[in-house]
């Protein structure tokens, strides 16, 4: 895995082996207040009505009012790692990240409150399983995962509105949530992932809800709304995220491989993009251009639907992990090195 968010999750998993555990837990300590943690490592951003949020290290949440001038720390219940945010609504988000943790805010990302955490995914799915006398590997996956601890992220998420939603992470972590993260229901047998791979992305066309993950993996929620059920997949590599709009799905991720689908994710063609490196991060501006971000700093564009893409200057490439096209026509983008925005500008990149 080659994004930082992906490295940020090997370095957690590789700690969950070791002796020494933390004297005091990361799920018990609020995140530090910081002057520079607008230049700290983010991972997301997302919209909030008028408001932009973004999340990443050591539970920093920022937000702003005045479209990324200035931004205010939020407060923040932990000190885990955060890797993605959605907001459904003006006022009502979830985010989550590493530890197994779920965030939630009523007021539009300046405070939150956590709904689960690692330590409680386990037990939860003990509960539910064990009313089903069916479901003997997964009542004995929910003791592994007790027994092992929060040492397990959640990856992304998508909400249809402020009570339907899912969180997905490592190792086939999923869970559903319909009434606002009040309670989960565990899915980790409603996928149809064998291997037990990463579940890195969800997104949803307006009508199909989709997950991209290792190995090429692409799932799409059945019909009936009860499975995500595999497509056949025209890549064996990790697939990083996907970009969904009504009748066109992308999905990309290493090695700068993207592939578009017009009908729901039954074919796949692949689509050029000029890249080497991993792409991390998309973004769609209200005029329907469609943004690509590489690992090392490389920014494409589209205005055909993701069929082709063209270089843009950014100016000093950094690596990108999130992005959102802003109401000037620029982009707003996070990284190692916390937001920049930078305009948009079309011909080859310097």
């Amino acid at each position: 895995m080659f994004s930082f968010k992906f490295i940020v999750l090997g370095l957690a998993l590789a700690a969950g082996h070791c002796a020494a555990a933390p004297l005091v837990d990361v799920l018990d300590l609020p995140a530090q207040r910081s002057e520079l943690a607008v230049r700290s490592p983010l991972l997301d951003l997302a919209q909030a009505g008028q408001r932009l949020v973004a999340v990443g290290q050591r539970g920093h949440i920022l937000y702003s009012d005045d479209q990324g001038t200035s931004w205010a720390q939020a407060s923040v219940p932990v000190r885990s790692d955060l890797n993605a945010v959605q907001f459904p609504t003006a006022s009502e988000g979830w985010a989550v990240g590493h530890d197994g943790v779920v965030l939630h805010s009523r007021d539009g990302g300046a405070s939150w409150e956590k709904q689960l955490d690692g330590r409680q995914l386990g037990r939860l799915m003990q509960d539910y399983y064990s009313a089903r006398p069916d479901a003997g590997q997964w009542l004995e996956e929910g003791k592994r995962i007790e027994t092992e601890g929060a040492d397990k992220p959640f990856l992304d998420l998508w909400f249809s509105d402020e009570r339907n939603g899912f969180v997905v992470g490592a190792f086939n972590l999923i869970f559903r949530t319909r009434d606002g993260g009040q309670s989960w229901e565990p899915w980790i047998d409603r996928t149809d992932n064998p291997s037990g791979y990463h579940l890195n992305a969800i997104a949803s066309d307006g009508e199909h809800i989709f997950i991209a993950g290792e190995q090429g993996l692409l799932l799409r929620l059945n019909d009936s709304g009860e499975r995500f059920q595999a497509l056949e997949s025209p890549y064996q590599g990790s697939f990083f995220g996907i970009s969904a709009q009504p009748g066109v799905v992308l999905a990309y991720g290493l090695r700068g491989h993207a592939y578009r689908s017009t009908d729901a994710g039954a074919s796949w063609t692949a689509v050029k993009t000029g890249l080497n490196s991993s792409i991390t991060a998309s973004t769609r501006d209200a005029r329907g251009t469609l943004y690509l971000f590489g690992q090392t700093g490389q920014a494409l564009a589209s205005t055909d639907q993701g069929t082709s893409f063209q270089p843009l200057k950014i100016g000093q490439p950094v690596p990108v992990y999130g992005a959102l096209a802003s109401s000037d026509n620029g982009l707003l983008l996070v990284g190692a090195r916390g937001i920049s925005q930078r305009p948009v500008v079309s011909g080859k990149q310097e």
